[in-house]
């Protein structure tokens, strides 16, 4: 069983140098804490420049002595937001290039050159990524485009394998206001995309958990149908959302900020959802018969309640423990800089330390709530 590590996009850095700055910042620490005597993985976010930045000579090469060295190794890769994701509002552009523009199929396949180069011998990683794109102003008269570039970069990753002796697996994350948001669509997405079977060595699924708890999806079922469509799970962004009894959303009104889309879904009285793209929209709606809401921002996942809402908790200690064993896992809340200040710690590598704690605890059945 690997062991659970964390996201580094939590850590602003666009820049291969910024990234080194805060591996060596955090991450090192993290490892020392966690990790002492063995390599600590990182789940490591590259934005696009900084994959054009490994495109130089030997620099993927000195970028994987330097992991080494600090005694990290690599094996995930968040190739989702290819711009600057931290200190600037991000919303809806996190998902430019989406699967339509050919920029995407290149910025992924820089990653997996890279990864392929960091991973030992006949060694086996993933790169998540969007899923097709941001549901607003995508037709589906372009969704043909978009399933060709996503073909392309698949025939790509074969290839390397071929020349490589390494397997890199592009992992689908489904997201909230995206085209696929739900286990079903994405089931749908794998047998529009490939039909045949024939690149299932090389495409797979990010579990978000966060996302789908978002959806008011059972754990079990969910897992059960990708289990039934042959779909794998190449690697699981442990992350929580936010829980409202009751249609009194105001009382989340706090945790509108500029940066980051929150999505919200009201679950109806009827048990259907309607979801929203951004929290201020759904405060604007004031929907009738809401039993419960839930909103995309990520908060430690060790926080079970706030004064307000309670959080997704409890579908994180119903799912963790029925994930595949060897099922790469890593801590997403990558919310620090917007948090509230009361979920702050002082220091974030105690807040990413107690986070770990808490996801080796309920994948083994046994954490708190």
């Amino acid at each position: 069983m690997p062991p659970v590590t964390y996201c580094t996009n939590i850590h602003p850095g666009e820049t291969l140098e910024e990234v080194r700055r805060g591996l060596m910042r955090h991450a090192v620490r993290v490892k020392a804490r966690l990790s002492p005597d063995a390599p600590f993985p990182v789940g490591l976010r590259l934005s696009g420049p900084a994959s054009r930045e490994l495109e130089a000579a030997d620099a993927a090469r000195r970028f994987g002595d330097f992991l080494a060295e600090a005694g990290l190794c690599v094996t995930t890769v968040n190739g989702f937001p290819y711009g600057r994701f931290h200190h600037t509002p991000v919303k809806e552009a996190v998902y430019l290039p989406d699967w339509r523009d050919p920029e995407r199929a290149a910025y992924t396949l820089r990653l997996a050159r890279a990864l392929a180069g960091w991973l030992p011998e006949g060694g086996r990683g993933s790169i998540s990524t969007v899923p097709v794109g941001f549901r607003r102003g995508f037709p589906e008269s372009d969704m043909p485009t978009a399933l060709a570039v996503l073909r392309r970069a698949l025939e790509a990753l074969a290839a390397l394998r071929s020349e490589t002796g390494k397997t890199i697996r592009l992992a689908v994350e489904a997201e909230p206001g995206c085209l696929v948001e739900t286990t079903p669509e994405m089931v749908a997405l794998f047998e529009r995309l490939d039909p045949d079977g024939a690149f299932r060595d090389f495409l797979t699924v990010c579990y978000d958990c966060c996302h789908q708890a978002l959806q008011y999806e059972d754990p079990a079922a969910s897992l059960a149908a990708y289990e039934a469509a042959g779909i794998a799970v190449g690697h699981v962004q442990v992350s929580s959302a936010l829980h409202l009894e009751g249609g009194a959303l105001s009382s989340l009104s706090r945790f509108v900020e500029p940066v980051y889309l929150h999505q919200a879904v009201a679950r109806l009285g009827d048990g259907s959802l309607r979801r929203f793209d951004d929290l201020p929209e759904a405060l604007a709606a004031r929907p009738d018969d809401v039993d419960s809401w839930r909103v995309h921002f990520h908060v430690p996942v060790f926080v079970a309640e706030l004064p307000e809402c309670v959080t997704t908790r409890d579908f994180l200690s119903g799912i963790l423990p029925r994930f595949a064993p060897d099922a790469p896992m890593e801590v997403e809340t990558y919310t620090w800089s917007v948090l509230p200040e009361e979920l702050r710690m002082p220091d974030v590598v105690d807040s990413i330390c107690r986070e770990i704690g808490w996801v080796e605890a309920a994948r083994s059945g046994a954490a708190e709530g």
